[in-house]
């Protein structure tokens, strides 16, 4: 079990620098350039990688095509063309914050779609989250929403968390089916084929042209590490200790992508962030402390 929590651990720190590489990357390419080749280089990567760790070729079959295609549209093709879209205006850190809200999120949808345990705790947690993130897109005065909304970028972050959330539950029930890593790939195959017509039709072949080495470190960067193992690790956490306790390890990523947001971009650490970080922190830990207990 130490090993599925180390792996866990992993792919939070990894996906944590990708809020900072894809705001990067963001300046080079368009978000469907940027989302396809990110998938295209994961799909042969995972692919090699997936015929070394099981043993043989990852298959497709027929009966399981409805759950990839699914896995497909929310994790790979709606979550990276929001990410991508929603970073070209939204500090790295302020995102991953945003997204941070994502195990409350999916811990409302389990309860609701799986039935597991919704005691007190768990409804006051996700409250807490909620509010943390009112804190943090308001940038620390909640009434301005009622006047100034939301932006553009805003509403892409949160498209974010809605289909994470979709990829993390229809992937408990894909993993009762296929292996982890058939699954990722697939979906990363099935994904990277839905990104390339809108990828096409918005400059991709341009933005390769345009691309120079920093460009490239970021696309590698996605692909192999965040994407390849990143995907991977957090998948099997998934199948070995479901999505509700796997996904508190999520907490992790803003913790990276505001510390590298600082470091590397120089974004400000204000006390909204601050505070409404320390909020959907701090309700994501009551939201799942009460199902951590019970399992052990």
């Amino acid at each position: 079990m130490t090993r599925i929590y180390l792996k866990l651990v992993g792919s939070a720190v990894l996906w944590g620098g990708t809020w900072v590489a894809g705001r990067i990357l963001g300046t080079y390419m368009g978000p469907f350039s940027a989302a396809f080749l990110r998938f295209a280089l994961a799909s042969v990567f995972l692919y090699v990688l997936t015929a070394r760790m099981e043993g043989r070729a990852p298959k497709l079959a027929r009966q399981d095509l409805p759950w990839l295609l699914l896995l497909a549209a929310t994790g790979i093709f709606a979550y990276n063309a929001l990410f991508f879209a929603g970073l070209r205006t939204v500090p790295a850190g302020r995102a991953a914050l945003i997204v941070a809200c994502i195990p409350s999120v999916v811990a409302l949808f389990s309860g609701l779609c799986f039935k597991e345990a919704f005691p007190l705790p768990r409804i006051a947690g996700i409250a807490l989250s909620f509010a943390g993130v009112g804190l943090i897109v308001s940038g620390g005065d909640p009434a301005a929403l009622t006047t100034g909304g939301l932006s553009a970028g805003d509403l892409c972050i949160f498209g974010c968390v809605a289909s994470w959330a979709a990829y993390t539950l229809a992937g408990k029930k894909a993993m009762e089916r296929i292996a982890p890593y058939s699954a990722v790939t697939w979906s990363c195959i099935l994904g990277a084929a839905m990104l390339l017509p809108p990828a096409l039709a918005m400059g991709l072949w341009r933005d390769v042209a345009a691309a120079g080495p920093v460009a490239w470190g970021c696309i590698a960067f996605f692909g192999i590490l965040a994407t390849g193992f990143g995907f991977s690790w957090y998948y099997e956490g998934v199948r070995a200790i479901g999505p509700t306790k796997a996904g508190v390890f999520i907490n992790l990523v803003p913790v990276v992508a505001v510390s590298l947001g600082w470091l590397i971009l120089d974004e400000p650490l204000s006390k909204a962030l601050a505070l409404g970080g320390g909020l959907v922190l701090s309700g994501v830990w009551l939201t799942n402390r009460r199902a951590a207990t019970q399992t052990r």
